[in-house]
C-alpha cells in the first residue's frame, strides 16, 4: 500500500473514539479544533463537553456574554481563543443568518481561524480536499520523508503544506485528515515513538538512518520574560476587591486583584513604602498576611506572584473605574486567571 492507504487502513484500526468524530456539523468541528489547539485530547474534552452542551448552535454561543464564555474556558489558558470564538460567533449570526459555514474559503476569513483550522473544519464537515498539518503532521511528515527544514520558518510551512496537499486522499480527505493526525498522536509520538510496530517503519527515512529523535526541526521560540506581580487582596464584609483588566496585556477582561508590577518582587516593609502603593491606598495600611510567591507560566512568560492581604485602607483612595467590590459568592461568576482562580481556591 501507498501511503496515504496505510495511514488510513492504520486509522480504521487504531483510532479514538472521540465524540466530535460522530457528526459534520462544522460549528461542533469548529468548538473541538479551536479547543485543542495548544491543548491535550485528555485535558480538553471536558471543556468541548461543556460548551457543546451549554451552547449548542452559533447562535447560542454568540448570545452569551464575553465574561460567561471566558468562565466557561477558565483553565485552558490562551484566552485570546475563547475571545475570537466569541467574535466570531457574533459576527456568524450577524452576517451570514446564524449559519456557520463548511468551505475552506469562507471560514479563513474568520477571526481566529487559519489554515490548519479551515482545512480541518471544511474536510470533516464537508469533505473538502484541503490538507491539515498540525504538529502532528509536521513531525510525521519531517520524519518519514527526512526532511529537516524548520517546520516554524516560512519556508518549512510552504513545504509541508505542498507535501502534505500532494498525499491527501481525493476521494477521502476528510478521513485521511482524520488518520494522519491520529497516526502522528498515537504512533509516531514527539518522543518514544512506537516504530517498531510502525506500518510505515520500512520507507521512513528517520528510523533508517537513526534521525528520529532529531527530527522535526524547529526554530527556537523567542525568550521568556520575567514578570513580578504583588497583588493587593482586599477584604471588606465578605467580599473582595476585584479588578477588571484591560486590553493590551495577558488576561484581557479577565478579573483578578489590584496589582503592582515592580522590578522585583516586594517585601512588606517595602511595599508600605512604594509609591504606587501608597498612592492607590495610602499610608495607614496594615497587612495582615502575605501568601507566595508561586511561579506562573505562559507560552512566553514567567509570573512571580505573591498576595499582600490588607483589610483597613481609606476608601477616599478608591477612584479606580476597574475596581469593585465583590462578594465571595458571586466570584465564582467572574472569568479569572489561573492564577487566581488557584489563590482563591487556598484563601476562601
Amino acid at each position: 500500500m501507498d501511503f496515504s492507504s496505510e495511514i488510513i487502513s492504520w486509522y480504521r484500526q487504531n483510532k479514538r473514539d472521540l465524540p466530535w468524530r460522530k457528526t459534520k456539523d462544522p460549528y461542533i468541528i469548529w468548538l473541538s479544533e479551536i479547543i485543542l489547539q495548544q491543548t491535550r485530547v485528555e485535558q480538553g474534552t471536558p471543556y468541548f463537553h461543556r460548551f457543546a452542551e451549554r451552547y449548542p448552535t452559533v447562535v447560542d454561543f454568540a448570545s452569551a456574554t464575553e465574561n460567561e464564555i471566558l468562565n466557561n474556558w477558565q483553565g485552558l489558558g490562551y484566552y485570546s481563543r475563547g475571545r475570537n470564538m466569541h467574535f466570531t460567533a457574533k459576527f456568524i449570526v450577524a452576517n451570514n443568518a446564524g449559519v456557520f459555514p463548511n468551505s475552506y474559503d469562507d471560514l479563513i476569513k474568520l477571526k481566529g481561524i487559519g489554515e490548519y483550522t479551515a482545512a480541518a473544519i471544511s474536510s470533516f464537515s464537508a469533505n473538502e480536499s484541503k490538507a491539515v498539518v498540525d504538529g502532528n503532521v509536521f513531525r510525521l511528515l519531517a520524519r518519514y520523508f527526512g526532511i529537516s527544514t524548520p517546520i516554524n520558518s516560512s519556508k518549512g510551512k510552504i513545504e509541508f503544506s505542498a507535501l502534505a496537499n500532494s498525499l491527501i486522499d481525493r476521494a477521502e480527505p476528510g478521513l485521511y485528515n482524520q488518520a494522519i493526525m491520529e497516526f502522528g498522536s498515537l504512533q509516531c509520538k514527539p518522543g518514544n515513538p512506537l516504530c517498531g510496530t510502525c506500518p510505515l517503519r520500512l520507507g521512513c527515512v528517520a528510523l533508517n538512518n537513526n534521525l528520529v529523535p532529531l527530527l522535526p526541526v524547529k526554530i527556537k521560540a523567542q525568550k521568556s520574560r520575567t514578570r513580578n506581580f504583588n497583588y493587593i487582596v482586599v477584604v471588606k464584609d465578605d467580599s473582595l476587591l476585584i479588578n477588571k483588566r484591560g486590553a493590551n496585556d495577558i488576561w484581557e477582561n479577565m478579573y483578578d486583584f489590584p496589582l503592582l508590577e515592580t522590578q522585583d518582587l516586594l517585601s512588606p516593609e517595602s511595599l508600605l513604602c512604594d509609591a504606587q502603593f501608597i498612592e492607590k491606598f495610602g499610608n495607614e495600611v496594615t497587612i495582615d498576611a502575605v501568601y507566595g510567591p508561586v511561579k506562573h507560566l505562559l507560552s512566553h512568560q514567567k509570573i512571580y506572584a505573591q498576595f499582600f492581604v490588607i483589610e483597613h485602607f481609606s476608601e477616599s483612595f478608591l477612584h479606580y473605574n476597574s475596581w469593585q467590590y465583590v462578594r465571595y459568592s458571586d466570584l465564582e461568576h467572574l472569568a479569572q486567571p489561573k492564577l487566581i482562580f488557584e489563590f482563591l481556591k487556598s484563601f476562601l
